[in-house]
């Protein structure tokens, strides 16, 4: 069976090497690391398993790009015009980028050219309205006499940033690094995923022709245990920002406490979707099939715990899985797709297998719970039922199209349940009841709470978890505290 992602509908994929102080370097002798298609299971190309010397090359030209005037002293208008730079050549490539992103993780082209390309571009552009903007305070120091002493702080760069990116949203997520930290006046060694690779190299290309300075973006190939492991070890990285599960980053933090590095962390979910008796089901059903069943489910936030009203629950059970069996299925080429494969091998046997265990723990399957009979990494939107809060697959993190659905009776029981969960990235609320709304929403353990929308992040609005969701913020002016440093100046005027 032939899928619009073979060879002869293939776009050019980015050559597998690393980009370094601003040459495209490979590594010799490095074991190689295969790319694969998801819609068709076929290879697309292979990457390096950059070592950790290759890693110090990258940190040490970071190092020198941030000490050289020609990034250091740049005026904050002249890096804000490469970050406008750079995005402009991101929408001028726009098809290139959309077409790389949904061969390499199997997303539908429908969002890929309408979502994550446009996004990509709209965060570039936001973040290089801050370079001019981030200043720091004067002040009176407040046990001196008035007027004998003049204080006031600085907001510096906090020097070499290392980025690992997940392979969900390869293009937006690396650019949710980039753009802060280069905003701030940081130089970055980034490393995408291994198993999607190729629209980072791209936009490694776009970098290079924007103009940036040699090494202040380098690009390392490979994966989470000899690369990513290296930059966080290298005592050359002042500060690490990832997005991946809570497991790699509670090890990530053991390792970074070595050298007391900064970091920031964004981490997995379970978040619920509580849907409230006086709700508009007309907007809450296909919110809650949207929520959870984009992207394959393949997202942190995700609304993978449904909680409905008893009286109401049949009948938003039968709606949400209309919703899923009515997304077309497909390879990510596919321009009618809206339903593409999980991103690899070993992700479909994970997510199958926990759909396995939470059945055999007494979840009933309303339905899926299946692959589909295809070629590619193509899974059945799924839909488990419980009411046992301690059944695995109501607790633990699936990351695929699969959502469980409880039960609720009393209106106050709800928060306590949607809270119940190790993680707090995000929950979703419906109701007409807009007083009631907020009153939730203050109460719902989450680092986002969207009331009656879905899956809308926003470039100025911060983004982050509770609990074992993470530590910090991405976006907006609160990003920044995580990319610069406070200096205070305290001078006698005597």
């Amino acid at each position: 069976m032939n899928t619009l992602s073979d060879s002869a509908t293939r776009p050019r994929l980015p050559e597998g090497r690393n980009f370094i102080a601003g040459e495209w370097r490979d590594e010799s002798g490095a074991e190689r690391i295969t790319v694969t298609d998801p819609a068709s299971e076929t290879v697309l190309g292979d990457i390096p398993c950059s070592s950790a010397a290759t890693v110090d090359k990258a940190v040490r030209a970071a190092r020198k790009a941030f000490n050289d005037p020609a990034w250091s002293n740049l005026a904050p208008m002249e890096r804000e015009a490469l970050l406008h730079r750079l995005a402009a050549l991101v929408e001028q490539h726009a098809d290139d980028l959309a077409t790389i992103e949904s061969l390499d993780n199997g997303k539908p082209i429908a969002f890929s050219s309408t979502l994550d390309v446009p996004l990509s571009a709209q965060w570039l552009h936001y973040f290089a309205g801050w370079p001019s903007k981030l200043s720091g305070r004067s002040m009176h120091p407040a046990v001196q006499p008035t007027g004998s002493h003049h204080a006031y702080t600085l907001r510096q760069p906090v020097g070499v940033v290392g980025a690992i990116v997940p392979w969900n949203f390869p293009l937006v997520l690396a650019i949710w690094k980039l753009a802060p930290a280069l905003a701030a006046g940081n130089t970055v060694v980034i490393k995408p995923a291994e198993q999607t690779p190729y629209s980072l190299l791209k936009l490694a290309e776009l970098i290079e022709a924007a103009g940036f300075p040699p090494g202040v973006v380098n690009v390392v190939l490979g994966d989470g245990r000899t690369t990513g492991q290296a930059i966080v070890d290298h005592p050359g990285v002042d500060k690490i920002s990832f997005t991946g599960s809570t497991a790699v980053g509670k090890h990530l933090l053991t390792s970074a406490a070595n050298d007391l590095k900064r970091v920031t962390l964004e981490l997995g979910g379970k978040s619920p979707t509580v849907i409230l008796p006086d709700a508009d089901l007309e907007t809450a059903i296909p919110g809650a099939a949207q929520a959870v069943f984009v992207n394959s489910g393949q997202i942190c936030f995700a609304g993978t715990r449904l909680f409905a009203p008893r009286k109401h629950f049949d009948r938003i059970l039968e709606g949400v899985a209309e919703a899923a069996k009515s997304f077309p299925v497909g390879a990510g080429l596919d321009p009618n797709s809206m339903l593409g494969p999980v991103v690899s091998q070993q992700q479909m046997d994970s997510i199958l297998g926990k759909v396995e265990a939470g059945v055999k723990a007494g979840a009933s399957t309303f339905c899926g719970g299946g692959r589909l009979d295809r070629e590619g990494y193509f899974l059945e939107p799924t839909i488990l039922v419980t009411d046992d809060a301690q059944n695995p697959a109501y607790r633990e993190e699936i990351f695929g199209p699969v959502l469980t659905a409880t039960r609720y009776d009393e209106l106050d029981d709800i928060i306590a349940m949607a809270n119940d969960s190790e993680y707090g990235l995000s929950a979703n609320l419906y109701t007409s009841h807009f007083g009631l709304a907020h009153r939730l929403a203050a109460q719902l353990q989450a680092g986002t709470v969207w009331i009656n929308t879905q899956l809308s992040p926003d470039p100025h609005i911060p983004f982050g978890g509770f609990k074992q969701s993470g530590w910090g913020r991405e976006n907006g002016e609160d990003v920044f505290a995580h990319y610069t440093e406070t200096k205070s100046v305290i001078a006698s005027l005597a």
